[in-house]
C-alpha cells in the first residue's frame, strides 16, 4: 500500500514537471527567408521535442527526468536560435 502511494505521488510529480516544460515549449519565430539555416534548426529542434514528448506519453512518463532534461535542453536551444538569428541582424 505505501509503495502504491509513493509510485502514485512520484507520478503526479513528473506529470506535472513535464506539463510545467510544456508550457515554455519551442516556438519556431526565425524568418526563414532571412535565416533560413537558422530557421531550419530551429525546426527540427521543434521536431525533437515534438517526439521526445511522444516518447515520455509511451513511456507512462517513467524515464529518471532524463527526457524532461533533453526538453529543457531544447528549450534552451531554441532561444539561442533566435539569440543567433537577432545578432545577425545587428550586422
Amino acid at each position: 500500500m505505501k509503495n502504491t502511494a509513493i509510485a502514485g505521488l512520484i507520478a503526479t510529480a513528473v506529470f506535472a514537471s513535464s506539463t510545467l516544460v510544456s508550457a515554455d515549449t519551442p516556438v519556431q519565430n526565425i524568418d526563414p527567408a532571412r535565416h533560413p539555416n537558422l530557421a531550419a534548426a530551429q525546426n527540427l529542434s521543434r521536431q525533437a521535442f515534438d517526439k521526445i514528448e511522444d516518447a515520455q506519453r509511451a513511456n507512462d512518463w517513467d524515464m529518471s527526468g532524463h527526457a524532461a532534461h533533453a526538453l529543457n535542453l531544447l528549450i534552451e536551444v531554441n532561444r539561442e536560435l533566435k539569440a543567433a538569428a537577432e545578432a545577425a541582424n545587428k550586422k
